[in-house]
């Protein structure tokens, strides 16, 4: 009797050590939702496998890289940091001509580094239909899945390309959100592609920039700190602008036979300086947008309440050698110190 209780016992309390393992591991899942953009463009940045032990200490469990960096794959090694890897808009034609070059670069950039947790791949960013590299995108992002199925990684990796906002034509209230019509025949196939391979779309959100362009804006609901409703499209209420704008690409996803696919928010920031017509590029609203996204994309958006966001800040360095406006080179959460440029929390 004495061995058959004990037997009960123990088996009583495995199952429940199994339970709260599995209930500590779905709140662990669904609680990392914050990555981080790591750009490579300064000439002042630390060493690689100083960024990656920083990525650990600060308990930010993924990463987007913008392309293949050989020395940060190798650092990533045994991290156990989950990584979208990205794919230079300046080698979408080379990939999209000929499969060899795309199972070449998987082979180079993802199958040699088989302890390097690959989570996306993002085959291009911002590309527009004026660019010279928007006839290559589709077909790149085929060759490029091609060679991830063909090294049996197909239900681990998912293949995608990050877009901008600028795409929508249409975003007020987020319920008429709708893609510009001369985006449509680049999106149009991008979309296709997705609900067929189950992946999830990119996008690089920033309230900033329609803060800053938009005087009708206020700052209070850019930065998540209305209290009460600021617009209204009902049945739903919207108190951000974060959530505005990812529920218009929502809309517009229907409206354009993407009703099925997630989106993963693949950029989204506040910038510490670098002027702007309204003058809010300081380090206080950064600080105040940043740790507020962290904490909002834990429970989703009005049109997909309870649906925790996947989001990537960006960035983890300002980069001093980034072309463009003063504006480019001022989004960076650590200095080249590696120390915070204010204080944040990832947990």
């Amino acid at each position: 009797m004495a061995i058959s209780y004990l037997a009960r016992k123990f088996r009583f309390m495995a199952s429940t050590m199994l339970l709260l393992g599995l209930l500590m591991t779905s709140l662990d899942t669904s609680s990392a939702q914050i990555g981080v953009c790591y750009g490579l463009l300064g000439n002042n940045l630390p060493p690689r496998s100083e960024v990656i032990a920083l990525f650990n200490q600060r308990n930010i469990r993924r990463m987007r890289l913008y392309d293949p960096d050989q020395a940060a794959l190798q650092a990533l090694r045994g991290s156990n940091i989950e990584l979208m890897l990205g794919v230079p808009n300046t080698d979408l034609q080379r990939l999209a001509s000929n499969q060899a070059e795309a199972n070449t670069w998987v082979q180079n950039n993802v199958r040699n580094y088989g302890n390097v947790r690959f989570r996306y791949i993002a085959v291009g960013n911002e590309i527009k239909p004026s660019d010279s590299a928007a006839r290559f995108l589709v077909p790149a992002m085929q060759n490029i899945r091609n060679a991830i199925v063909a090294a049996g990684l197909g239900n681990q990796i998912k293949v995608s390309t990050a877009v901008d906002t600028g795409t929508l034509g249409e975003s007020y209230p987020p319920s008429r959100g709708s893609f510009r019509s001369d985006y449509r025949p680049l999106l149009d196939p991008i979309i296709r592609f997705l609900v067929n391979n189950r992946a999830p779309l990119l996008v690089n959100l920033y309230p900033y920039f329609s803060y800053d362009a938009n005087r009708d804006i206020s700052l209070d609901y850019a930065l998540f700190r209305s209290q009460n409703p600021v617009v209204s499209d009902p049945p739903l209420q919207y108190r951000n602008l974060f959530d505005a704008i990812l529920d218009a690409v929502y809309a517009a996803l229907e409206k354009a036979g993407g009703g099925s696919l997630d989106i993963v928010v693949s950029e989204s920031g506040w910038p510490t300086a670098g002027g702007g017509a309204r003058g809010a590029t300081n380090i206080d609203n950064a600080r105040t947008y940043n740790q507020n996204l962290i904490q909002h994309v834990k429970g989703g958006t009005p049109k997909k309440p309870g649906k925790p966001i996947e989001t990537y800040i960006f960035a983890m360095f300002d980069e001093n050698t980034k072309q463009g406006p003063e504006i480019e080179r001022h989004w960076g959460l650590f200095s080249p110190n590696k120390r915070p440029k204010y204080p944040i929390n990832f947990n």
